[in-house]
C-alpha cells in the first residue's frame, strides 16, 4: 500500500538538504534518457487488461477514438506510460500525482464563488508517487501535439521547456510562500494577464481567454437545453445512441429499473460525503431522468451516467455525472491507496491537488445492483463551466502560452501536497532540468508513434475492434 501523503516535520533547512541530496543521487540530466526495455511488455496487453472490466459493448468506441491521432492514442494510454516511467529511476519526491498530467486534462471550470479558474480537471489515476512522473507525462504531451501540428524540432523543444522551465519557475516561487497563501492561489483570467500578458505573445494569450471564458455557457441550463427533451410534459434525456442512451433503452443483461433505482440509492447515500452545508442544499432536487453516457478517451467504456433532478421547478436543472471509478493505473507500480474505495481516492486527490473543488464532488460504492460486484463511483456536476480547450487546433504561439499555464497549474498543485521546498531544491537555478525533459519527451513520443502504430496495426488486421461511437 503506498504511503499517504502527510505534513513534513522537517525544518526548512532539512527540506532543502534533502532536495539536494536527491539531485546528487539522481542528477537532473539523467532524466533525459528513455530507452524501452528488453524486457518492456506489450503496451497491448495493458490496453487488452484495462478493457476487462469495462462495457464490453464499448470497448470497440475506446478503440476507435485512440486510433484518431497518436495524441488521442496517448490519452488513452496512461497504463502504458505507468509501466515505463515505473521502469526508470525517480527523485524519491513524492506528491499528490494526477496520474495523467497530459495537456487536455487540464481546463476551465467555475469555482464555488463562481470565478472561472484553470486547473487540472481529470483526477482518475491520481496516487501518491514521484512529482516527476507528472511533470515527464506533460512534457511528452506537448511533444506529441507539437509534432501533429508540424511544428519544427527546435520550436518544440522551446515549448516544451517554456512549459517545464515554468513549472520551475512556480516551484521556487512557491517555496517561498507561507502555507496559508500557497493554499489559496488559483489561476484565473486575471492571473494568466498579469503572469503571461505582458509576453510578446499577447494575442494567444487573450485567445485562450476568449476560449476559457466560453465556459461561462456550459452550465446547468445549457445542458438542459443540449441534452433533455420534453415527453408528455416531462422532462427526458435525449437518446444519441451509443453515445448517450437513456435507462430505459438500455439493451444489457443488468434490468434497467434495476439500475435506475441502484443510481437513485447512490445519489442518496453519497451527499454523507458532501458536506452538511452542501447536502442541504442537494436535498432541495428531485430526480427527474438519467442515461448512460460515453465519456473522454482513456474513460470510454466504464459506466458513466448522467442524471436530470430539478429544484425549484422545471426552470432549475441540476446534471450531475455518475463516473465509475476504477484502480489507478499507477497502482501496480507504486501501491494501492489509503483509501479503501477509489471513489474516495479520486475526490480525496482531487480536493488535494485543485484551488477549489465542484461543490457536490463526493462518491459512494455500490455493491449490488449492477452486476453482482461492487463498482466505486464519484459523482460531480457535469457542466459547471467545465471546459477543455481544443490544443490540437491552437497555434504554435497558443500552445506555448498554454503549456507554461500548464506547468504553473501542476506546479501549484504539487506544492499543494507534496515538499515544494525540496522540489525547489532539487530543481536548483538552471535549466537543467527542462532542458533534459525536452530530450525526453522526444525520446517518449518516438516510443508513443511506434506504441500507436503498433495498436492501429492490431486494428487493421482484426485482433482489436474498433467502431464509430457515433
Amino acid at each position: 500500500m503506498t504511503a499517504a501523503i502527510v505534513p513534513t516535520k522537517k525544518t526548512l533547512q532539512e527540506r532543502m538538504e534533502h532536495g539536494k541530496e536527491m539531485r546528487a543521487k539522481f542528477p537532473r540530466e539523467n532524466h533525459a534518457a528513455w530507452e524501452a526495455p528488453a524486457e518492456r511488455a506489450d503496451p497491448l496487453q495493458a490496453l487488452a487488461a484495462q478493457a476487462e472490466t469495462r462495457i464490453p459493448e464499448l470497448v470497440p468506441i475506446r478503440h476507435w477514438r485512440m486510433m484518431a491521432s497518436p495524441f488521442a492514442f496517448y490519452r488513452g494510454a496512461a497504463a502504458i506510460m505507468a509501466a515505463d516511467l515505473a521502469a526508470m529511476p525517480n527523485t524519491g519526491i513524492r506528491v499528490q500525482l494526477c496520474g495523467d498530467a497530459h495537456l487536455s486534462n487540464f481546463g476551465g471550470f467555475a469555482s464555488p464563488e463562481r470565478e472561472l479558474v484553470l486547473d487540472v480537471n481529470d483526477f482518475d489515476e491520481t496516487l501518491p508517487g514521484p512529482f516527476e512522473w507528472d511533470v515527464k507525462r506533460l512534457a511528452a504531451s506537448i511533444e506529441i501535439v507539437g509534432r501533429q501540428m508540424g511544428i519544427n524540432d527546435r520550436h518544440r523543444s522551446r515549448i516544451v521547456e517554456g512549459a517545464v522551465g515554468e513549472y520551475h519557475r512556480a516551484i521556487q516561487e512557491f517555496a517561498e510562500l507561507g502555507y496559508l497563501d500557497m493554499w489559496c492561489l488559483h489561476l484565473d483570467p486575471a492571473g494568466m494577464e498579469a503572469r503571461w500578458g505582458m509576453d510578446s505573445k499577447a494575442r494567444s494569450i487573450k485567445a485562450l481567454e476568449a476560449n476559457l471564458t466560453l465556459a461561462h455557457g456550459r452550465d446547468n441550463q445549457r445542458a438542459v437545453e443540449k441534452l433533455t427533451e420534453e415527453v408528455n410534459g416531462r422532462l427526458r434525456i435525449k437518446a444519441k445512441p451509443p453515445l448517450i442512451v437513456p435507462i430505459e433503452e438500455l439493451a444489457s443483461d443488468i434490468n434497467p429499473d434495476v439500475l435506475e433505482e441502484t443510481i437513485r440509492s447512490l445519489l442518496q447515500t453519497y451527499s454523507r460525503t458532501l458536506q452538511d452545508d452542501r447536502r442541504y442544499l442537494l436535498d432541495h432536487y428531485k430526480y427527474i431522468h438519467m442515461a448512460r453516457k460515453v465519456v473522454g478517451v482513456g474513460s470510454v467504456g466504464t459506466r458513466t451516467y448522467i442524471v436530470l433532478l430539478t429544484g425549484r421547478d422545471p426552470t432549475d436543472p441540476l446534471f450531475l455525472q455518475v463516473k465509475e471509478a476504477e484502480a489507478s493505473v499507477l497502482e501496480p507500480f507504486l501501491g494501492k491507496s489509503v483509501y479503501a474505495e477509489h471513489g474516495k481516492r479520486v475526490v480525496e486527490g482531487q480536493r488535494l491537488m485543485q484551488a477549489a473543488s465542484d461543490i457536490f464532488l463526493g462518491w459512494e460504492r455500490v455493491s449490488a445492483g449492477l452486476d453482482g460486484k461492487s463498482h466505486d463511483f464519484y459523482i460531480r456536476q457535469l457542466w459547471d463551466w467545465k471546459i477543455s480547450l481544443e490544443v490540437e487546433t491552437m497555434t504554435p504561439d497558443e500552445i506555448m502560452i498554454y503549456g507554461k499555464m500548464c506547468g504553473w497549474t501542476l506546479a501549484r498543485a504539487h506544492a499543494r501536497s507534496g515538499d515544494r521546498i525540496a522540489i525547489s531544491a532539487y530543481l536548483g537555478k538552471n535549466a537543467s532540468f527542462q532542458i533534459a525533459l525536452a530530450e525526453f519527451a522526444k525520446a517518449y513520443a518516438d516510443q508513443n508513434q511506434r506504441d500507436y502504430q503498433s495498436f492501429v496495426n492490431a486494428v487493421n488486421d482484426g485482433r482489436l475492434n474498433a467502431v464509430p461511437g457515433a
